[in-house]
This record gives structure tokens, sequence and C-alpha cells, in this order.
């Protein structure tokens, strides 16, 4: 599997961005390229957490019309949406059930797990449609 790459500022951004989120989840869009073997994060697009207030605490959902306006951003940048990018607070940064229900292939899946408001570890998932399970991508923190 192709390793996600983040500069080291997209990577502090996302944790900086659960921070801020907790108790609630952060949720965004990772913009960029397939390059050379490998899958390029240029850009986030932050997102409102569009799920119900009272469920938000372990639940994130990103506006479709949001969706595609980043899409068509991407696009006409000649980058594309590689995937998605969200906290799970004071739980682990694996995929949950919920997050495998309603998870599409090909997207990369960034989680950042926060702990007490504070980010604890960051990993990367491709859900395999013919096994319905998330498959670890590997991260690759490059500096600026």
């Amino acid at each position: 599997m192709n390793p996600l790459v983040l500069s080291e500022e997209l990577f502090r951004r996302i944790e900086r961005e659960g921070s801020q989120a907790f108790p609630n989840e952060c949720c965004g869009i990772l913009i960029g390229r397939d390059e050379a073997g490998e899958r390029v994060v240029h850009k986030l697009v932050p997102g409102k957490n569009a799920f119900e207030a009272d469920e938000q605490y372990h639940r994130f959902s990103i506006d479709p019309r949001a969706q595609l306006q980043a899409e068509r951003e991407a696009e006409a940048a000649g980058m594309a949406v590689l995937g998605f990018y969200h906290s799970h607070p004071d739980h682990p940064a694996r995929p949950s059930d919920y997050d495998r229900d309603h998870g599409w292939p090909y997207y990369s899946y960034v989680i950042v797990s926060i702990m007490s408001g504070k980010p604890a570890d960051m990993t990367s998932w491709v859900l395999n449609d013919q096994a319905n399970v998330f498959e670890k991508q590997p991260i690759n923190v490059r500096p600026q």
C-alpha cells in the first residue's frame, strides 16, 4: 500500500484541530496527488462537524456541499480529494465500526487520537472493500 505523505506542518495542524475540537471530533478533507508510489497531501480543508451536536463527541459528518466544493477546487488545481481526517477524543487512533460502515474504498482516513485534550497518536487507514476491513496505511512525515 502506498504511504500517505504529510508535511510536518500539516501533521501538526491535524493534531491542533483535534485538540481544539476536544471533547468533540474534528474533521476535514485531504487534498493532494498520487505521486511516484506515494499519496502526497498538499492541503487540508477543515470541515465543520455537521453531525448532531449531542453526538459530535464520537461522530463526525462533513457537509456534502463542502465535499463537492473541495473536489471542484482540488480538480481546478490539478489535485484530488485523497481522503479525510478526524479525531477520536479519548479513544485510540483506529477506525470504529461506524467508521468502517461509512467509509469508502480508495480514500485515506487519517485518525488522530486526542487524550485529555492532547494529541496522542495518528494513523491512516484505507478500506479494503472486498474484505470490508480497514488496512493500516503508513504515514511518512516530511519537513517543510
